[in-house]
């Protein structure tokens, strides 16, 4: 069965209004071809990547949006947003797993083109870090602003819409935590223990930043309430 297109009428290149409006063309030349590969499995690296900073490109337009509906005192929109950041986050964690798939040997070869490139230099993380910490800054003000402490929040009712954005902010930092999580555990898998990455860090650097927060007072709040109560205390004194 023949498809038929419409004539397109977009503005741009592309011979169909899909291709044009999608920038299909400019998007798919953006990977190395065929006859650049050092191996095949370069396209693979860098389908993962590239899509990755497109997905990690949109979490930070949520988030921004996040920040504006929080200082204009609209707690339950900013939910909204941040659940959705957060899937961004799941999504790009899910796509790393197709990396376990390189063979060590050929990703060897294929780490002799990129250069001193690294993760670390990934714009949609930078900005993504960027983000939460307007994000915290601006939830602290929040919660500030009517007289309200992290503890007191997390002893009020879950329905509480300022309750529930804590809750998606919480998330959100534990998205980005099991995206390290992967990313470390593949990087091990691949390129082992105790060596250099790209830029001569250590690829083990990777697991120090796991335990990392961006919103700290929420979780410090959750070991405040578990100290105060009698069981926490008990289990404090037997750990000493």
């Amino acid at each position: 069965m023949s498809t038929t297109f419409l004539p397109a009428v977009l503005p741009g290149s592309g011979a169909t209004d899909y291709a044009r409006y999608m920038r299909t063309d400019d998007l798919l030349s953006l990977q190395r071809g065929p006859d650049e590969w050092i191996h095949p499995d370069e396209l693979l690296f860098q389908v993962v990547h590239q899509s990755s900073e497109l997905w990690l490109k949109l979490a930070r337009s949520h988030l921004a949006r996040a920040v504006e509906h929080i200082g204009a005192d609209q707690p339950g929109t900013a939910e909204l947003v941040l659940r959705r950041a957060a899937l961004c986050l799941h999504l790009i964690t899910d796509q790393l797993r197709t990396l376990r798939h390189l063979n060590p040997a050929q990703f060897a070869l294929i780490r002799t083109v990129l250069g001193n490139g690294s993760g670390f230099e990934s714009p949609g993380w930078r900005e993504l870090r960027e983000a939460t910490t307007e994000l915290d800054i601006a939830f602290s003000r929040l919660l500030a602003s009517q007289g309200i402490t992290p503890v007191d929040l997390y002893q009020g009712q879950p329905s509480d819409p300022l309750y529930r954005c804590a809750e998606a902010l919480v998330e959100l930092d534990e998205r980005i935590a099991l995206w390290r999580t992967e990313h470390y555990s593949i990087a091990t898998r691949i390129i082992g223990h105790g060596v250099l990455g790209t830029r001569d860090m250590p690829v083990d650097t990777l697991a120090r930043l796991i335990a990392h927060r961006r919103f700290p007072t929420l979780w410090e709040a959750r070991t405040e309430l578990t100290g105060a109560s009698p069981r926490g205390r008990y289990g404090r004194q037997a750990s000493r």
